[in-house]
């Protein structure tokens, strides 16, 4: 009886070797998902964030500033000492919300033009839009620093940024980093020679002028350079593992930065493509942020 089980079931099994849906969507899956991840992982590397932090879905992240009131004049002796107010308030509230993306390629598309431009390509275009998107949330947050500075070209208000960190920081042995609009680099350096390297779709300068690392980006609004330290850049992410991932059969790599499927649709004839991920960075401290301003001859 066994026997005539198995014979019956050899019957319906797929041939040996044939190429099964199971086969082709987890490869691109895993491709996406890994060079995503790296590319998240070089950020983090470029903004000196040693681990970002994994948080459930819906955590509140506080971004906090200080305020220290004037210093108490000094008294005689055993004279009441006048107090300082020192306060940490709120400044700013990050959500962590599941961000998640869909696309759709339909039989036509892939007979018309090939599977590599119709699925491969389109999710690469994709991808770089969700990058940006991490990118531009980075920005959001150091564009409401608090901190001040100014000068008459690039060089002179960095060099402003730079001794604005040194008092912030004073008691810390702190890396600063800049943020600073390409124009406003090609205005400076002009024809001059420079090396320039790329991270996450990041352009940056090691060692720029001898005051740091220039992370150059056209989401820097102009004449606006921003520094901080990067020890006050921190990082969090949703583990694209657990219930979501396994209900959305959702491939990730060993990060777990970014989930992501593809799963054929017979009744339309189409290929879906699902990408879930939350990763995002943040200053801890509001007031370690300073923003500049070129002013011109």
């Amino acid at each position: 009886m066994k026997n005539k089980v198995f014979r019956e079931l050899q019957l319906f099994a797929a041939e040996t070797g044939t190429t099964v849906a199971a086969d082709l969507t987890p490869a691109i899956s895993v491709d996406f998902t890994s060079r995503i991840a790296q590319n998240i992982v070089e950020l983090q590397q470029l903004l000196g964030i040693t681990d970002l932090i994994p948080m459930a879905a819906g955590t509140d992240i506080k971004i906090y500033k200080w305020t220290v009131g004037e210093l108490a004049a000094q008294v005689g002796e055993g004279e009441d000492i006048d107090l300082t107010h020192v306060k940490r308030e709120l400044a700013d509230t990050i959500t962590l919300d599941l961000d998640k993306y869909r696309r759709n390629t339909t039989a036509e598309a892939i007979q018309k033009v090939g599977r590599d431009i119709a699925i491969n390509q389109s999710d690469e275009k994709l991808i770089q839009k969700v990058q940006k998107g991490i990118k531009g949330s980075l920005y959001t947050v150091l564009k409401a620093g608090t901190g001040t500075a100014a000068g008459t070209n690039l060089q002179i208000c960095l060099a402003n940024l730079w001794a604005k960190l040194q008092k912030y920081y004073e008691d810390e042995d702190v890396s600063p980093v800049y943020f600073v609009n390409p124009q406003d680099v090609a205005d400076y350096l002009g024809t001059a020679q420079i090396t320039m390297q790329t991270a996450f779709g990041f352009t940056y300068i090691e060692n720029f002028l001898g005051l740091g690392t220039a992370i150059v980006s056209p989401q820097v609004e102009a004449k606006k350079p921003i520094a901080t330290a990067k020890e006050n850049l921190r990082g969090a992410y949703v583990p694209m593992s657990g219930d979501v991932a396994q209900t959305f059969n959702l491939t990730a790599d060993t990060t777990g930065l970014v989930g992501m499927t593809h799963s054929t649709k017979t009744g339309n004839a189409t290929v879906d493509t699902l990408l879930m991920s939350c990763v995002k960075f943040f200053p801890e401290f509001q007031d370690g942020v300073f923003v500049g301003t070129i002013s011109g001859e």
